[in-house]
């Protein structure tokens, strides 16, 4: 009598897990903006996400401008010859001349200063050779200057009534230096996202703590904390649950009070000591647990009242890529912005996979380099195990497997997810 074998892989079973596209279409679907729009002043409106369209109010720059230092003058009075132009006047930035310019006339200027009435051209003052004869300074324009050469228009950056932002864009650096150069102080942005962190099990301690054999450090928060910190959110601590079905209800219930999402590292799996599915049903509604993607199949998605409900695995590898994958594009959405989708790059693979199970996605970790010849490959970091954090801290980013690939030989495309794409240094 021949008995079934044991299964090795505790992935193997997907066949009624959600695929990783069906995951993301049921966050899309269930999930909206939660915050209220303030105004904020624009020096302390970077990484917020904008509640408003911005419209340029006025022309940038404002009036036609110098790009160099050099002589303004006239093209028309400019022949194949060059130019010997009398000087006529002198304009630095910040002190505009109402003195138009007279025929075969040429204004000292410099970078920035508004351009004369009646200028439209600027020789740098490199190309060009001043004189002085009877009492009178003159300078020599060369041959070949074309009409309106470093001349920057009015306009010509932002015109006045242009969109320069759309509502839901996360703001950057740059985004504030445009917003600034229309002379807005301050702008309407959401507000943040009230975000909990709780770690839960019996083995988590502290960095600081003593620990005993069997217990670990709680490494998730502190990853996760420092995830949540490039996002639009106020992220705060609410310690470690231990594995008592009481205790993880009433911590989850009073969470749900206080915050806009209450996020979970552990106790998600379908073990007797896994209390959290279970209060998460007591408590709300549970709207997807157990994908068909590795690592991170327990990741689960809920209500409790207002609240939004994260719960992401317990290995930190694991919590590391859901946390990417669909608690980020999440969070983003509650925030006000757009659903975050990762960048995707098509890189030939320096490494092998054989026998890949089918009907699940897989990430492996992975780092890009060049083949020799300076072409970039991207390689595997060797081990697959999701409890692994020396996987993520040298990688570069994810590598995505399709459900349908079975196999990957050296030199095939493969995707690849570089952390940059989702934010992360």
């Amino acid at each position: 009598m021949t008995g079934k074998g044991l299964v090795d892989d505790c992935f193997a079973h997907s066949k009624d897990m959600l695929l990783h596209d069906e995951a993301l279409a049921i966050l899309k679907e269930r999930i909206s903006a939660v915050t209220v729009p303030e105004s904020l002043p624009l020096a302390k409106a970077l990484e917020r996400i904008l509640a408003e369209d911005i419209t340029a109010p006025r022309d940038v720059p404002l009036a036609d401008n110098s790009a160099v230092d050099g002589y303004a003058f006239r093209h028309s009075d400019f022949d194949e010859a060059g130019g010997f132009f009398r000087l006529q006047q002198r304009i630095a930035a910040g002190h505009a001349s109402d003195a138009r310019m007279a025929p075969w006339s040429a204004a000292r200027i410099f970078t920035g200063a508004v351009m004369p009435p009646g200028a439209d051209t600027v020789a740098m003052q490199e190309d060009c050779e001043p004189h002085r004869q009877d009492g009178q300074e003159f300078v020599v324009v060369p041959q070949g200057l074309r009409k309106g050469a470093n001349c920057r228009k009015a306009g010509e950056d932002i015109a006045a009534g242009t969109t320069i932002l759309e509502a839901g864009h996360r703001l950057r650096p740059q985004d504030l230096a445009a917003v600034a150069s229309t002379g807005l102080a301050d702008i309407s942005v959401f507000g943040k996202l009230r975000v909990g962190l709780v770690s839960t099990g019996d083995e988590l301690r502290r960095p600081g703590d003593l620990i005993s054999l069997g217990d670990v450090y709680d490494a998730n928060h502190f990853l996760l904390q420092g995830l949540c910190a490039g996002l639009p959110v106020e992220a705060e601590d609410l310690g470690i649950i231990r594995d008592e079905a009481s205790l993880v209800g009433t911590a989850l219930r009073e969470a749900s009070d206080r915050f806009d999402v209450v996020l979970t590292t552990g106790g998600a799996s379908r073990g007797e000591e896994d209390h959290i599915h279970k209060a998460l049903d007591r408590l709300g509604k549970r709207h997807m647990w157990q994908l068909a993607v590795k690592p991170g199949r327990p990741m689960m998605f809920g209500k409790i009242g207002a609240c939004t409900f994260l719960g992401l695995p317990g290995n930190p590898v694991a919590a590391m890529v859901s946390f990417l994958l669909y608690a980020r594009p999440v969070i983003s959405v509650m925030a006000g912005g757009a659903f975050l989708e990762p960048q995707r790059f098509q890189v030939p693979a320096d490494f092998e996979v054989t026998n890949k199970k089918p009907d699940r996605r897989e990430f492996y970790r992975g780092y890009l380099q060049n083949d020799g010849n300076g072409r970039p490959v991207v390689r595997k970091f060797g081990r697959d195990g999701s409890g692994l954090i020396t996987g993520l801290r040298e990688a570069d980013g994810l590598i995505e497997i399709p459900e349908e690939t079975r196999s990957v030989a050296r030199g095939d495309p493969v995707t690849f997810l570089p952390f940059s794409g989702f934010g992360i240094r």
